[in-house]
């Protein structure tokens, strides 16, 4: 497929190079280049790209007053947008408008690529329908599928599906992974609200788990239950949970079967929703 390519910087030897480096790509077409927002916008609006390379900082409008200029047009296809800036600290808002990606000046070719390679991903998985003027994302799915966020020093590109569960820590949450955890500063209700209510489950006030790492819901007891992921770690329900908990469940565990193992579904077997009540 070809990918038909707007460049947008301000500084033309950063176009030059962007553009130098596409080129190696034989399915990536340069069909016009913007030193400016308001350039950027009348070209977007013309020639209707597949994808844009925004730079952040520019005369007049900057890459997210281009972006709400654009989206604003109703009849206006939005392009995959990948962010290229010299400047980490854009990364979350970046992420808030559904970029693509986030290239961080002086990127390397592999590094490019990758970024192409998400673009040329998420254009094959989904074609935009016509008149369709929302940011790539946000109709496809208007749930999280990813996170971006600094920790130690990194801007992290986290999939959510990698969360094993959320746990609340004041104002911050902590994000549980396999391997690791981070912290950030975010409700865990506004962290709720934006993670799939299919997938992800409010257990407790200060905790979520994913149901994809759920083996069993256990009662102790005193009748207290505690949710037990498959590396055995528990986190504790609370009773004012256990009637959502009931009702998700009854749905999510007819559709189990296409998404645990025979060990995960076995041990929700064992546990019927009604006890929950």
């Amino acid at each position: 497929m070809v990918i038909e390519t707007v460049l947008v910087d301000d500084e033309p030897l950063a176009r030059r190079k962007l553009r130098e480096l596409l080129q190696r790509d034989p399915e990536v077409l340069v069909i016009g280049e913007a030193s400016s927002g308001s350039e950027a916008v009348r070209l977007v609006r013309r020639s209707s790209p597949q994808v844009l390379f925004l730079d952040v900082r520019m005369p007049g409008l900057d890459a997210f007053a281009v972006i709400d200029q654009i989206s604003a047009q109703g009849k206006q296809t939005m392009p995959r947008v990948i962010i290229t800036t010299a400047y980490d600290e854009y990364a979350l808002r970046a992420f808030d408008i559904h970029a693509a990606d986030y290239l961080l000046k002086p990127f390397t070719a592999e590094r490019l690529h990758s970024a192409v390679q998400r673009v040329r991903d998420q254009l094959l998985i989904t074609k935009p329908a016509a008149g369709n003027s929302s940011l790539p994302g946000a109709n496809e799915n208007k749930h999280l599928n990813r996170l971006v966020f600094k920790s130690r020093g990194r801007i992290l590109f986290l999939r959510v599906s990698e969360i094993r569960w959320i746990g609340a820590e004041e104002n911050y949450v902590r994000i549980n992974t396999s391997a690791e955890s981070h912290l950030l500063r975010e409700t865990i209700s506004s962290m709720e609200e934006r993670l799939d209510p299919h997938t992800f489950l409010r257990v407790h006030r200060s905790a979520i788990v994913n149901l994809q790492y759920l083996k069993e819901i256990r009662a102790d007891a005193h009748g207290d239950f505690s949710a037990v992921l498959v590396n055995g770690q528990k986190v504790a329900m609370s009773r004012g949970y256990h009637s959502r908990v009931r009702d998700l469940l009854g749905d999510w565990l007819f559709r189990a079967p296409k998404i645990l193992g025979k060990s995960q579904q076995q041990g929700f077997e064992q546990l019927r929703p009604q006890e929950l009540a």
